[in-house]
């Protein structure tokens, strides 16, 4: 689902909603999760799972096109750990 097609889904869910009232409350939930990861944290949305960041160390990469080594620097990126209510979704039998 990409983002349009969430806010088309939440629009029909909700009719006394406008489409610029979800996508601010979209652009509010999301920005919150970013902003709170960006400070360290970690965000818990029970039956669906936990984002978190995790820590890359520096390390001797390939540039793909060239395959000339180049230093990709330490990092931090975006983890996410689904909960067991959605991993149990995924395997229900259709």
């Amino acid at each position: 689902m990409i983002r349009s097609e969430l806010i088309q889904t939440l629009a029909n869910d909700n009719p006394e909603l406008s489409s610029e009232e979800i996508e601010h409350i979209i652009d509010v939930f999301f920005d919150g999760i970013s902003h709170h990861l960006a400070k360290g944290g970690r965000v818990e949305i029970r039956g669906f799972g936990a984002f978190s960041t995790r820590f890359r160390d520096a390390r001797l990469g390939r540039n793909p096109r060239t395959g000339e080594k180049v230093e990709v620097e330490a990092k931090r990126v975006p983890y996410f750990k689904p909960g067991k209510e959605i991993r149990e979704h995924l395997n229900i039998e259709i």
